[in-house]
């Protein structure tokens, strides 16, 4: 049936499809792949987390909650941050439960944006910064990180990037796609060019628990700047819970009181089953994140040696569970690299364009996929890489 006019919304018409799932729908279609692609654990969520969400359902929790979410979780998320990230929060003022971090993400940007304020985040980055701004009304505005620092963002780049219409930064450390990270000398940096404009910071903290060397710090934990910062963090990653859709934000409660509003007429809130399931990861579950955290190193060392002993330089990723290893020598863009991958050997990465323009000599290896799988993969990816110098030499 024709339709009469065009319907969609511009702002909607010129936002891109996923580099990772557009890719993935090609993936789907060929049998026999080994995926070193969409980042989610292999792991199933550990059996007591399932086990209190069979509970709530047996006690018929199935209800709707306050639009901030259950007290008692927002309370075990408060001890949470507390004790691992050293900032303090009111539960029942400065916390909000939401439909995993991404629905977070969507949230503050919604409640702080005017149409035409300038939004800055770091590239190579997770694919849904620069839309999630768009459809905010806001204007996205990256920054490119460089292997040679870690895929860390530097101070200076930072301040090159603002103008007088700055209200936002993002910042998401460990990184998805590049596994980079940041010090506490080095977010300092940040957060004093943050509070010489005047900024707030919305930062992603999804990947904390898989720091591998050192601690994480969390640029909210700085002086003066709990105030000028919304903590966006879930349950996905380190409890191995993507499909239950569970998040959080903390931050000022005006800032909180904003988010909610937007909440209130969207989702409404977040599910009570994946609710009581998170109250039961918060309060008994780190021993299994400890647990995958010691397997995901194993792997992380690894899949980056057989990287770059085949001919792909890639950085020691010090957190989150993806390998963002260089094809610039081969010749070829992500795109065909993984398109070729894919076709003659059968493994199946993201070509490093998804995440931005500064990662199109990439491509994310996601190394949540069992240690077997990424033996096989790596061979086959050595033989690929091999014909392909062949070729060219």
């Amino acid at each position: 049936m024709p339709i009469p006019r065009n319907f969609v919304a511009e702002h909607v018409t010129g936002i891109p499809r996923s580099g990772i799932r557009d890719f993935f729908d090609i993936v789907q279609n060929t049998p026999g792949v080994i995926s070193l692609g969409v980042g989610e654990p292999d792991f199933a969520t550990p059996w007591h987390i399932r086990e209190a969400a069979i509970y709530a359902l047996e006690r018929g929790r199935t209800q709707y909650t306050s639009n901030l979410g259950l007290l008692r979780l927002r309370e075990a998320i408060s001890a949470y941050v507390a004790r691992n990230f050293a900032i303090e929060y009111d539960p029942k003022h400065q916390v909000i439960v939401t439909v995993g971090v991404s629905e977070a993400l969507d949230l503050a940007l919604r409640a702080v944006i005017n149409p035409g304020d300038e939004v800055v985040f770091h590239e190579p980055c997770y694919v849904s910064y620069s839309p999630s701004v768009v459809l905010a009304h806001g204007r996205p505005v990256p920054v490119a990180c460089r292997a040679e620092d870690g895929f860390a963002v530097t101070a200076a780049a930072l301040e090159a990037a603002i103008t007088p219409r700055t209200k936002v930064l993002v910042l998401n450390f460990p990184t998805n796609p590049t596994g980079g990270t940041m010090t506490r000398a080095q977010l300092m940096e940040i957060a004093q060019v943050v509070q010489r404009h005047d900024l707030l910071v919305l930062s992603d903290e999804i990947y904390s628990e898989l720091t591998f060397e050192g601690g994480h710090v969390s640029i909210a934990s700085l002086p003066g700047m709990a105030e000028r910062t919304i903590f966006l963090h879930g349950f996905s990653k380190a409890y191995a819970m993507t499909g239950f859709r569970i998040g959080y934000a903390c931050g000022p409660a005006p800032l909180i009181e904003a988010m909610m509003k937007v909440h209130q007429y969207s989702m409404l809130c977040a599910s009570i089953i994946a609710q009581e399931a998170a109250i039961e990861a918060l309060e008994r579950g780190g021993s299994a994140t400890a647990e995958m955290r010691d397997q995901y190193r194993l792997r992380r060392n690894f899949i980056v040696n057989a990287l770059n002993e085949i001919g792909l330089p890639c950085h020691l990723p010090r957190g989150s569970f993806y390998a963002f290893p260089s094809i610039a020598r081969l010749g070829l863009s992500a795109r065909d690299f993984a398109l070729g991958l894919l076709k003659e050997e059968k493994v199946a990465c993201v070509p490093g364009g998804a995440f931005g323009a500064s990662g199109e000599q990439f491509v994310r290896c996601c190394f949540a996929t069992a240690f077997d799988q990424i033996e096989v993969a790596m061979e086959r990816m050595g033989r690929f890489v091999g014909r392909v110098q062949k070729s060219g030499s």
